[in-house]
This record gives structure tokens, sequence and C-alpha cells, in this order.
């Protein structure tokens, strides 16, 4: 009879036991080489004492640690290591808590956090220490009160300016400076190809070199590439995914689907991403990309591993962590690449 030392020699010779044993088991989701196997217990708590409401978007920060904002009050941020053992919770103060984005000021880790409930946008230490706090634009002149701006994005610059995405509001991108002083604006709801709706997501694309903001245009199914000024330059058409917002990891974008093939499709996301010319190249939960005549074909959600995804953050080993939005308060659930 084979021995459990020799059935591992067998195996694989060098690997230590606990390791193949904490290995994830199960299918594998995804295509083309971005394949992942899903661990749903990775940021499991118990909800007595570290509760979730919607778990809403997640970053990595500098000394690798994975951070969680949810619009729960009793704990807004929730830190875990990679292994999913949280590390510490703050934040009482934001009960519509949306967005978070990092930011790395004088070698110190930043946050920005939207709040659609207060309609205002904080950016704050790591460990939460309030730093600034944006109202609502009313310089713009397109914004009679503070309940047309529901800021649901960020996305900060090298020099401290930043971008809001008021993608619940009145669906106009705002650039600040690194003070919080408006410099201009763009977008705004309307059926021009300008125009957004549902702009809930927004970030700086340098994969290519000539840095440009990709914004969310959720209703319609695609990203929008706008020049650091305003300037539309190119539509990214995903029929069939009500993407969130766009998180760029090296060559590759990826992005939470929240419903397909529109809004009113409860309980339908997957997770999709796009190589650097911007073709689906991986569906996490979702139909094999298919290309004919160089058009994408309408993409559906294949395998009920999601209800509604919410946000894909990517570590330094490219594992994927899923934030989900009124999905019966889970925990993020971690995609172990493979």
């Amino acid at each position: 009879m084979m021995n459990r030392r020799n059935f591992l020699h067998a195996a694989g010779g060098l690997v230590l036991a606990k390791d193949i044993f904490k290995r994830p088991q199960g299918p594998v989701y995804g295509h083309n080489g971005m394949t992942y196997r899903m661990d749903a217990k990775w940021g499991a708590l118990n909800p007595d004492k570290y509760p979730v409401n919607d778990c809403h978007e997640m970053v990595q920060d500098s000394q690798g640690r994975i951070v969680l904002l949810t619009n729960e009050t009793k704990n807004n941020i929730l830190v875990y290591n990679k292994s999913g053992r949280l590390l510490t919770s703050w934040g009482h103060e934001f009960p519509g808590a949306h967005g978070l984005t990092l930011h790395v000021e004088d070698g110190k880790d930043t946050l920005y956090i939207t709040d659609t409930a207060r309609h205002q946008v904080f950016k704050t230490t790591i460990e939460g220490k309030l730093l600034l706090t944006i109202d609502y634009p009313a310089e713009t002149g397109v914004y009679k009160a503070k309940e047309d701006f529901v800021p649901t994005e960020t996305t900060v610059l090298d020099n401290g300016d930043f971008y809001i995405a008021d993608g619940y509001g009145s669906q106009y991108v705002i650039h600040y400076d690194y003070q919080g002083r408006i410099k201009h604006f763009f977008g705004g709801g309307g059926d021009k190809d300008e125009n957004l709706d549902n702009a809930h997501g927004i970030t700086v694309d340098r994969r290519k070199g000539e840095p440009s903001l990709l914004v969310t245009d959720r209703t319609r199914n695609c990203f929008k590439r706008f020049s650091m000024d305003g300037k539309l330059l190119e539509v990214i058409k995903l029929p069939g995914a009500c993407v969130c917002r766009p998180v760029i990891h090296g060559e590759h974008l990826y992005a939470a689907v929240l419903r397909s093939p529109n809004l009113d499709a409860e309980k339908t996301g997957f997770v999709t991403i796009l190589d650097k010319d911007n073709r689906v190249v991986s569906n996490i939960g979702g139909t094999e990309p298919v290309y004919r005549d160089g058009q994408l074909q309408q993409m559906a959600q294949a395998d009920k591993i999601f209800v509604h995804p919410h946000d894909v953050c990517v570590d330094d080993e490219e594992n994927l962590y899923v934030a989900q939005w009124a999905s019966g308060k889970v925990y993020p659930y971690k995609f172990n690449r493979v």
C-alpha cells in the first residue's frame, strides 16, 4: 500500500503536503489563459462583529493588504491580508460608501471615498484620518443642489489632481486640482456620443503611453475613452455587459459586470477581462468571448457563481478579489490565478 509520503513524492516530489491541501480546489473559470479557481470563503467574517452590507469596492495598498469598502457604518473599511485574515477595520461615517481609490502621495497611501448618500467625496489617510472633503460642485453652474451630485468614483493623477465621476447624479466628470479646486468638467447626461449614462467608474489608462481617461457608460454597455481634457476618443463596446468601474493591472483591463444584458436583468453578473487592444479575452462566470468580422458578440452569464459583482481588485500575484452589491451581504470572493 502506498503511504502518504510516497503518494506525495509520486504526485510531484518536492511539494509539501500542506501546500497541496491549501490550494484552491474545484472548477476553473475563465478563458484563453486568464483562468482562476474561486474561493468563496476567502473574506468571510463573523457578521455580528464585522458586518457588511453592499461590498462596493476593493484596492490593494502598498503593504500588500486588501482594503474593502462597504456601506455598513459599523465598519466601512475592512482590511485583510491576502490569505483572508482580517487585520483592522475603521469607519462609521459613510452611509453611502461607494467608490474607493488608492493614491500614493509623498510616499504615503491615501484613499478617496465617494459617498452617494452624503453627496460628497472624502480623502483620507490609510488609517482613516480625514484630509479633504469635496462638496457638490456648485461653481460649475450645472448643479442647483447637492442632491444633483451623486459621486460614484474617482481617479487620481501623479500630481495630485483628481477626477470625480458623478455616475448616479448628473453624469458629469469633474476635474479638480490637488487642493480640490475645479479645473473643468465634461460629459453630462444626454444622447450625444460624448454624453454619459450611469458614468459609474473612471480610471487613467496609460497602457499605450499617452494617458487617457476611461469612463463607464454602464447603461449603454461600454467604456468611453476621453482625452485628459474631456474630448471623446473611442467607444469600447461590450455588448451584454453592464460594466462597473474599469480596473487596469499591467496590460489588462478588468471590470465587474453587474448585470447582463441590461440593468433590469437581476442576478446575471460576471467578470470580464480585456487585453491591451481592448479585446475581451476572458469572462469569469460568463460566456466565452466570440468575435465575428471583428465585432464582439453579445456576452452573458454562464455560471451562477455571482449575483451582482460590483468591483474587481487585482493583487500583485494577479489573483482577483470580487466585491458584490445586493447579493445577500456576502463577503468578497477570491479567484486564484491558475
